[in-house]
Formats: C-alpha cells, sequence, structure tokens
C-alpha cells in the first residue's frame, strides 16, 4: 500500500531529532490507549495487521495533524466499532455522557 502513512525514503521532513531521556508517555491517555490496544489484541479482538490496515486507512489530513498515540486510538476505535464490539452510537453517547459530566465539574 502507498498511502500517506508510507514516509520511509521522503525529503524534506528535516532531521529527526533525538530526545534524550523523553517518557514514553507524555499524557495519561497515551498509557490507556497502549493498554486498550494491548487487552484488545490479547482478546484477539484484531490482529496487529488489521491494527495497521486500520490506521492506514485514516484520512490523509487526519492522519498528518494526529499524534502517534492518536493514530493508536483511531485504528482501536475503528476496528472495535467494525467488529460490532459496540456501535458508533454507543461511543458518541459516552463521550457526550463523559463530557457532560466534565462540564458539570463531575469528572
Amino acid at each position: 500500500m502507498n498511502g500517506i502513512h508510507d514516509m520511509g525514503g521522503m525529503h524534506g521532513f528535516g532531521s529527526i531529532m533525538k530526545t534524550v531521556d523523553a517518557p514514553q508517555f507524555h499524557e495519561a491517555w497515551e498509557r490507556r490507549t497502549m493498554g486498550m490496544v494491548n487487552a484488545a489484541m490479547a482478546g484477539f479482538q484484531f490482529s496487529v495487521d488489521e491494527f495497521r490496515y486500520a490506521i492506514e486507512r485514516m484520512a490523509p489530513a487526519h492522519y498528518l495533524d494526529s499524534s502517534y498515540y492518536e493514530h493508536w486510538l483511531e485504528g482501536t476505535l475503528t476496528l472495535l466499532i467494525e467488529k460490532g464490539v459496540f456501535s458508533q452510537a454507543e461511543f458518541d453517547a459516552q463521550i457526550a455522557d463523559l463530557r457532560t459530566k466534565h462540564e458539570g465539574g463531575q469528572a
């Protein structure tokens, strides 16, 4: 597959800046996302190949505008919805509920 995610050998992105002693996770949600991916794969919800393909199917602009763990989150949600673990409507309702709780100071 040749898509926006396949950047190997491309020029013009500048030097890779190596960070010494950088944390693996910059925010708590990144750690939770990795845990969710590992749990889904361990529970045979999807394979690593399906996961990679779900990330490769992201819209190019969204892919370029999102972080590494956002790719993981997007791929996981895509697959869990496609496989019927939960529906898009159920996911949307849960997000709306969390937003309401957060805005109300309950989170």
